[in-house]
């Protein structure tokens, strides 16, 4: 029962089968909806999604949330704030039949009115628009008109094109328009786009050679257009030329060009009125429009509070129905039946969620809810809290267990920031760390609902992470006695330096240990690098170990937990043996030669020879560590070559045994669809005394996990020594491989020691020299720049991204498979959790 409560494994799953009264169906779905404990199975995967009982009411609904969608992009429109609703709150309550009608006319007329508005508001708009280009028309053709009455002889005896006496000046005395007229002088007038202008220009003097006075001006003021919403900018045009021909072409020039034009009488006291017409007509119609603004601004205020809590119920609604598609109906007892998983902790939580139901209905027939016992693998559900959850992200990232699998999860909690600390170790970068942890984890209420984009999303859910992750840096720190590069004398170092004439060097001996850590006397050694430098990489050889150990040690439980003990002896003992007398050699005489003093450390045995002459020349030793060193390797390396043959036969041959004694007891292979009573291997007993055991022909279309060996279908002998050589030599070539993988805790903090110290000298350390109060601040924040951005965010992101690879491929390959599928339940907290982002 504690493994149910914990995140050792998964939480223990029932199949429950629902029988609900059609007339209750969905307030009884909607109440599961509250609860979040049950993921329903689809008994209609066969079928189409449009021939499904409820496709009708869906594709109602989908239409209500098109009606909501057009609202809010209205309401974006018209600037008006929409009110964000809370989907736990008690007007997010999911609706009766008749209040969904009543929304569904409500949105109908809403829409219809809106639109009936827009529409209005586009006609007025595309008139008011027409009317004010003709207005700035007429405010700018009458300064053309002034300059054409004084420039006719342009168009003239002095034209240079061969039609030159196309304008020939006959009547000097006439007024200026009857001139025009004289001359059969005609003109267009209108407005084009400001950028087009400069085409329109040329294509003009290109088709008519330059027969043609073309006069133009700026509109200063921006024109909407009602089309688009866009502000235009427009030129006023007027275009003088001689006979219809030529006025004709540059009509459909004009029109080519995109072009509006607008009719101009050639009469100034005309235009005079027209003038004054239009500015009155421009009145009337910007106080119709403001007035049709208006009330579309009203009438979307008005529902601007309701639209988010309209479409949170319209959303409710259709994830009920879509739940209830997945549902058998049966006619003749007016009732969908129903089947699911559930934690069976949960299983009184939806109990009670069904008499409750059934209280607020007043149904006469309550919902029935019967457990299962099945052969069919359930979802996978871990228990988890807000500080768990990112943990067991990481570990769902490379693949979820399967159901009553060891869950890394609980162990990542730990291992994770520890090893990232290992790489990160630095006291002064893991405060920094620490204090962006503690903030997002003091006021996350207040965070979460910040929206910052991707990368803050990030950050804020592996809030917990970071702040572990920035504790473990400031302890492995305080190992590597390392603050910003810079050492910490928090006791007295144990080392006494005296000058050698011999060396003519200062050499520190070394009188007692330390507190804690690296004595700081280490700090600016000569030899520091070395020192460091070996004692990492032992250090991350010892931590390899023990990792991936424990790794293996927990095949164990999933051994128990599945009823498969005989293969405790089949493949954990010889991996173990395999693992130990290799690496568990190597970690005990990288510690014996910790222990050991050696007054001259240029005789001390080199272990790295020891470790190749231990399989290139079995039982001889170069320099010797401890008495019988060499009988021990010997053994230690025969004991790894017999647990090789151990792995690769003793799982095969138990099987192949197991399969012999089935069929000689007389029972044949089991068919892929039968239904079978749940076995101790998936963990699953009847407990409840009141609970319908039955048997389902649809088993066929979860996966089979039936045959020996986990494998299914009909024993193959030849399968599983295939698949178990496999392993096998996997697991021997990994066992060197994943060891010196661990190396990188070593490398990364090398890296990360050796590019901290080079910020401080190179950049903070000049500054401080030029004692000069500007030259230090300048120099302070470039270098606590350059280390929040380089040494905390990039080298932070790195050793993350390798502590990652070492809990995926080194750990968790030793135990886990990884094959399982999520427990998704129908939550409406989940559903608008996911729409959120």
């Amino acid at each position: 029962m504690a493994d149910e409560e914990s995140m050792f494994r998964s939480q223990r799953m029932s199949l429950a089968q629902l029988y609900i009264p059609l007339e209750i169906a969905p307030q009884t779905v909607a109440e599961l909806g509250e609860v979040g404990k049950v993921q329903f199975n689809d008994l209609n995967a066969k079928v189409n999604a449009f021939q499904r009982t409820f496709v009708n009411e869906i594709k109602r609904l989908n239409d209500m949330e098109r009606r909501i969608r057009f609202l809010f992009a209205q309401a974006e429109k018209n600037e008006i704030k929409v009110a964000n609703a809370d989907p736990l709150a008690p007007y997010a309550r999911t609706r009766s039949q008749v209040e969904i009608d009543q929304l569904d006319a409500s949105l109908t007329e809403l829409e219809s009115k809106i639109m009936q508005m827009n529409n209005s508001h586009e006609t007025l708009n595309k008139r008011f628009l027409e009317l004010s280009e003709l207005r700035h028309v007429l405010r700018e053709t009458a300064v053309f008109f002034q300059e054409a009455e004084s420039r006719t002889d342009v168009l003239g005896p002095g034209a240079h094109q061969e039609d030159t006496h196309l304008l020939a000046a006959e009547r000097e005395s006439l007024d200026a328009g009857e001139r025009l007229r004289a001359v059969s002088l005609g003109f267009v007038a209108g407005v084009i786009p400001r950028p087009r202008m400069a085409v329109f220009e040329r294509i003009l003097f290109r088709a008519l050679r330059g027969n043609l006075y073309l006069n133009h001006a700026e509109i200063d003021d921006p024109i909407t257009d009602p089309a688009t919403d866009a502000v235009v900018y427009k030129n006023v045009f007027v275009i003088f030329a001689h006979g219809k021909e030529l006025i004709n072409k540059i009509r459909k020039i004009c029109e080519s060009m995109g072009a509006t034009l607008y009719p101009v009488d050639e009469h100034p006291d005309k235009r005079r009125e027209n003038a004054l017409e239009v500015i009155s007509r421009l009145e009337d119609l910007k106080h119709v429009l403001d007035n049709t603004k208006a009330a579309r601004h009203a009438e979307l205020s008005r529902v601007a509070a309701l639209l988010d809590q309209w479409s949170l119920v319209v959303q409710k609604e259709k994830a009920i129905y879509h739940a209830m598609n997945m549902f058998n109906y049966d006619a003749n007892r007016k009732a969908l039946i129903a089947e699911g998983w559930c934690p069976t902790t949960s299983l009184p939580q939806v109990q009670q969620a069904l008499r409750t139901v059934t209280e607020r209905t007043s149904s006469t027939i309550p919902p029935l809810l019967n457990e299962i016992h099945t052969s069919k693998e359930p979802p996978t559900c871990q228990k988890t809290n807000r500080f768990t959850e990112s943990f067991q992200g990481i570990v769902d990232a490379y693949g979820v267990a399967k159901y009553g699998e060891v869950n890394p999860g609980l162990f990542t909690c730990v291992t994770f920031p520890f090893l990232f600390a290992v790489m990160f170790g630095d006291f002064g970068h893991g405060l920094l760390v620490t204090a962006f942890g503690i903030w997002t984890c003091a006021y996350e209420k207040d965070l979460a609902k910040k929206k910052w984009g991707e990368i803050w999303d990030m950050f804020f859910g592996g809030r917990y992470i970071i702040l572990l992750m920035g504790l473990f840096s400031i302890f492995t720190g305080l190992i590597y006695n390392d603050i910003f590069s810079q050492s910490m004398t928090l006791f007295t170092s144990r080392y006494h330096f005296a000058y050698h004439n011999s060396t003519q060097r200062w050499i520190g001996e070394k009188s007692s240990t330390y507190g804690f850590g690296l004595d700081p006397a280490w700090h600016g050694a000569e030899n520091s690098l070395i020192f460091t430098n070996s004692y990492k990489m032992k250090m991350a050889i010892i931590l390899g170990f023990f990792h991936m150990s424990f790794g293996i040690f927990l095949q164990i439980f999933n051994h128990v937990h599945f009823n498969r003990r005989v293969f405790i002896y089949a493949e954990v003992l010889p991996q173990v043996l395999f693992f130990w007398s290799i690496f568990g050699y190597l970690v005990f005489i990288v510690v014996l030669k910790w222990l050991t003093y050696y007054p001259d450390p240029s005789k001390a045995p080199s272990l790295l020879n020891a470790l190749i002459y231990m399989f290139l020349s079995p039982g001889y030793v170069e320099m010797q560590l401890f008495p019988g060193q060499g009988p021990l390797q010997v053994f230690l390396v025969l004991l790894a070559f017999i647990t090789v043959p151990w792995m690769l036969l003793a799982k095969p041959t138990l099987l192949y045994l197991e399969h012999k004694k089935t069929i000689g007891a007389g029972y044949g292979q089991p068919a892929a669809h039968d239904a079978v009573h749940i076995n101790a291997e998936a963990g699953h007993t009847p407990d409840s005394a009141g609970a319908t055991t039955q048997a389902h022909a649809n088993d066929e279309d979860e996966d089979d996990h039936g045959g020996h060996g986990g494998h299914g279908g009909a024993f193959d002998f030849s399968e599983i020594m295939i698949h178990q050589m496999i392993h096998t030599i996997e697991f021997c070539l990994n066992g060197i491989s994943n060891t010196a993988s661990y190396l990188r805790l070593w490398a990364l903090s090398l890296a990360h020691a050796q590019l901290s110290e080079v910020l401080w000298t190179m950049v903070l350390v000049p500054s401080l020299n030029m004692a000069n109060a500007i030259a230090i601040v300048i120099g302070f924040f470039i270098w606590f720049m350059l280390t929040v951005f380089i040494l905390v965010l990039m080298e932070g992101m790195s050793a993350f991204l390798h502590a990652l690879r070492l809990h995926w491929v080194e750990f968790q390959n030793k135990f886990y498979g990884g094959t399982g599928r999520q427990f998704v339940p129908f939550s409406f907290k989940l559903l608008f959790s996911e729409n959120s982002e």
